[in-house]
């Protein structure tokens, strides 16, 4: 999420500052309580270990992403704030189906999805949402595959192995969800979420063919009405996508923390920071203004 503009940060000093401490949990851009220690005290006694830590070892910088609303507090002015914003559907409408969800929206927003929706549908696809003591050996390869085609489509270098999603299966039968789009008596599309207490996160997703909505139904549509089904409150479907608000996800802001060792670098990039945050929340603030729902004032 925040690596690239830190990239250009140390290019534009002219200094290597490459090594650096990050907590976070990999490949999940997803907020979570990240200093694991039981009161604040305790949090800051962590943090000044991990700054202690970082300069002991001659490192640049020392990053933690993700972190909660809670934390924030915890680090003090020595810690650079940088925010983002994702994009969440949560139910705090206590919405009962998809129907209703629906009808919460204007009518512009309703009608767009019900066609997104019966595109679909009139193609001949159809559905099957699948736990991971459900799916068998071929369904969690097809899902693999689509994984490795949409990273090789980007050009990036598949992490997840089809063993990887095995173990997931067995060791976490009801936290994997899979959602495998079948036309003709074969799977042509897939994501993949994974079911925390009260949230679906996700999402892989691949496709050998492309047809018009495939990838809404696939990614959000089936993803929200599991989530109604199955009770759960929020949907986090991963970063980027402005185009995720006309479905129903708005913006949730996400945040990270960064200590610098330098301290003639931090100046400079405390005040960038600064106007970065100021600059996401102007953008936050637009784009609440873009939601479906009919009632703008009390966003779901």
């Amino acid at each position: 999420m925040f690596d690239h503009a830190w990239a250009h940060a140390w290019a534009r000093h002219g200094r290597a500052y490459f090594p650096k401490w990050l907590g976070a949990v990999p490949y999940s851009p997803v907020t979570g309580p990240r200093l694991l220690a039981r009161d604040g005290a305790a949090r800051r006694a962590l943090l000044a270990a991990i700054v202690d830590d970082a300069s002991a070892l001659g490192l640049s910088s020392a990053h933690v992403n993700f972190h909660t609303a809670a934390e924030d507090a915890d680090f003090g002015d020595d810690w650079l704030r940088r925010a983002d914003i994702q994009y969440h559907w949560s139910n705090d409408a206590g919405w009962p189906d998809f129907a209703a969800f629906l009808g919460d929206m204007d009518h512009r927003h309703r009608k767009n999805i019900r066609q997104e929706r019966a595109k679909v549908a009139r193609a001949g696809v159809t559905f099957r949402v699948l736990h991971g003591d459900e799916a068998d050996a071929r369904d969690l390869a097809v899902m693999h595959g689509f994984y490795l085609e949409t990273f090789a489509d980007y050009g990036n270098a598949p992490a997840l192995t089809l063993g990887f999603l095995h173990h997931l299966a067995e060791t976490l039968p009801r936290a994997l969800v899979l959602v495998l789009a079948d036309l003709d008596g074969e799977a042509i599309a897939g994501a993949l979420s994974l079911r925390g207490r009260d949230t679906l996160y996700g999402r892989y997703w691949g496709a050998t063919r492309q047809l018009p909505g495939l990838h809404f139904e696939t990614c959000y549509h089936q993803g929200i009405e599991y989530c109604l089904r199955e009770g759960l409150r929020r949907f986090e479907p991963g970063a980027q996508g402005e185009h995720k608000i006309a479905r129903g996800f708005l913006p949730a802001p996400v945040r990270s923390r960064h200590w610098i060792a330098d301290d003639g670098f931090r100046p400079a990039l405390e005040a960038w920071c600064r106007e970065e945050c100021e600059a996401v929340e102007r953008m936050a603030r637009t784009l609440r203004e873009r939601s479906p729902f009919r009632d703008r004032s009390a966003p779901p």
